[in-house]
Order: structure tokens, then sequence, then C-alpha cells
């Protein structure tokens, strides 16, 4: 039993130190958590954590949580996508990153320069 407790002990301490940062954001009736963490090796990662308050079976309140690990070689990819989808969940327009350089980019910019818009007139939009 003492040998138990004493590795528990340790556990805990362990845990204490891989947590570097955590922010909290409460949102409504959901609370969220970003913690970054330590690996053994010294390595960062991210934890998203979603908690919401429910009521239980038997009336007892109780947390229901959701979390989502991230690793720091998806921390770029991760970052992009999540900036695209809040976007398009703001105003139902995607923009697309595109690489500084590429044919992509320049012909968009060669665009934009030459004045290549379309000519929409809004007050005739609502006359059809």
């Amino acid at each position: 039993m003492e040998a138990e407790k004493g590795r528990i002990e340790g556990q805990n301490e362990r845990s204490d130190k891989d947590e570097v940062f955590t922010k909290v954001v409460r949102a409504g009736k959901r609370t969220y958590f970003f913690d970054v963490k330590s690996t053994r090796h010294e390595d960062l990662y991210l934890t998203i954590t979603e908690s919401k308050k429910r009521l239980g079976k038997e009336g007892k309140m109780f947390y229901e949580k959701h979390k989502i690990f991230l690793y720091k070689e998806d921390f770029e990819k991760f970052t992009e996508g999540l900036r695209e989808a809040v976007a398009f969940a703001g105003n139902g327009v995607v923009f697309h990153s595109l690489p500084v350089g590429s044919e992509e980019t320049e012909e968009a910019v060669s665009e934009v320069a030459a004045g290549e818009f379309s000519d929409v007139d809004f007050d005739e939009l609502g006359t059809r």
C-alpha cells in the first residue's frame, strides 16, 4: 500500500510539471481549456478541452468533457483549417491562403491590380 501511494504521489508531481501553460475561455454554457503540456522528452503539445456542466440521472451535476490532442508538427495545418472554418461559419466565405510566389498568388494579385472586378448593381438584384 505504501509503495502504491508513493507511485501515485510521483505521478501527481509529474502531471503538475508537464502542464506548461493554461488559458481558460468561458463562452456561454461552455468552458474551453487550452493547455500546453510537455512530454517526458520535453516536446510540447496542446490539449483543447471543451467542458459543459450537465445534470445526471440522479440529479447530480457533472462535467461532460471532450478533448483534442494537438501535436507540434500539426499546429500550422490545424490553425489554417480552423481559421478557414471559423471564417466560413462567420460569413459563409472561405479565404484560401496561397503560398507567396506561387503562380496562383501572382495571378490573383495581377487581377486585383488590373481592376478586373464584376460590376454588380445591387438595386437591380431585388427587382427580379
